[in-house]
């Protein structure tokens, strides 16, 4: 009796956790009943700057759309880009300009944006001293760590200087030496006045009193398509369920963190972060959230595309325009949004 008395406890304890463990338990049983079809992703970065998506992993919407997802991290849209072409990745996720610049240099087959992620830049200026009255101005004769050339946060980064009537190659000494995967480590270790970072590296620059964030790119350059998801043209034509399907988790993963607190969606993401505690992802969450960084859906407009070859043009790094219909494809991204 005993027994049995502590059978229904130790139920009923496994009831009241429940949601999530049964979810779990419910995906992992789909997943050994049913075939999945593996998708390998190479994405540019691992950041909370993706929230999104990693809602979509840790809620299980690619395991419901019939997906196994295999996350690479390619660290630069160069390596990501590499990789869909050599077909090592089925899908990348990185800056649309790796599209436009593969199809310059004549890819016989061009790699297509089919769902747009992010509407903001995701980069902070952070500087050596506290500037609660910075203005753009004060980067006049400074040493700044700007990121590679023709990276989406070096050329986000020069556009706005271009915005404030400043000549990025002779008002200020910029650093392009350095992957924007690196440039924290190099300000840390004593380069540069000012850096431009992604999350979560502004964070910990500001945690460890190396830093601190005095602007954000994202609010300054309005919206932007930062990143995107790309396949070969190819692999759209032979799998589009399989796009669909990818697109469909997405949007889901979208749709929560437009309806969800920083508190809820830094819980959510965690078990992708395990480096970062609790309180200081919800912190970058809250700083995303804030700036409007995640689009409601996943089409992506012929104005931002627009938009980023004038960024492109501005850098230097367009050799001519490139049609929209060419190397975008919002049709999986309507069908998902349910328009």
């Amino acid at each position: 009796m005993k027994k049995k008395v502590a059978l229904l406890l130790v139920c009923s304890l496994l009831g009241c956790l429940g949601g999530s463990a049964c979810k779990h338990a419910e995906e992992n049983k789909k997943e050994e009943t049913e075939e999945l079809t593996k998708i390998t992703l190479n994405e540019v970065a691992h950041s909370i700057f993706y929230a999104p998506q990693y809602v979509a992993i840790e809620e299980g919407y690619f395991v419901e759309e019939g997906i196994k997802l295999e996350l690479v991290t390619g660290f630069g849209a160069d390596k990501v880009m590499a990789a869909v072409l050599s077909e090592d990745a089925d899908i990348g996720f990185m800056g649309s300009e790796a599209s436009i610049y593969a199809y310059q240099q004549g890819a016989n087959d061009k790699v297509v944006n089919f769902a747009q992620l992010t509407q903001r830049a995701g980069n902070f200026l952070v500087s050596r001293e506290k500037m609660p009255e910075f203005q753009w101005e004060d980067l006049k004769g400074k040493d700044i760590l700007g990121g590679r050339k023709g990276g989406m946060p070096e050329m986000v980064f020069e556009y706005i200087l271009k915005k404030h009537g400043m000549d990025p190659d002779t008002d200020m000494n910029i650093d392009r030496s350095i992957d924007f995967g690196s440039t924290a480590a190099a300000f840390s270790g004593g380069q540069g006045e000012f850096s431009v970072e992604f999350e979560p590296s502004a964070t910990a620059l500001e945690k460890e009193g190396t830093g601190y964030v005095v602007a954000s790119c994202g609010v300054e350059s309005g919206y932007v398509p930062y990143t995107a998801y790309s396949a070969k043209e190819s692999y759209m034509k032979e799998n589009p369920e399989v796009i669909q399907g990818f697109t469909n988790a997405l949007q889901k993963g979208m749709d929560y963190v437009n309806t969800h607190t920083p508190e809820e969606i830094a819980s959510k993401i965690q078990p992708q972060f395990k480096e970062n505690d609790l309180d200081t992802i919800t912190t970058i969450v809250k700083r995303y959230q804030e700036q409007e960084t995640w689009k409601e859906n996943l089409i992506f407009e012929q104005e931002s595309f627009e938009l980023l070859e004038d960024i492109l043009d501005s850098a230097g790094e367009l050799e001519e325009r490139v049609p929209y219909e060419e190397l975008v494809d919002t049709g999986f991204a309507k069908e998902a949004a349910g328009k």
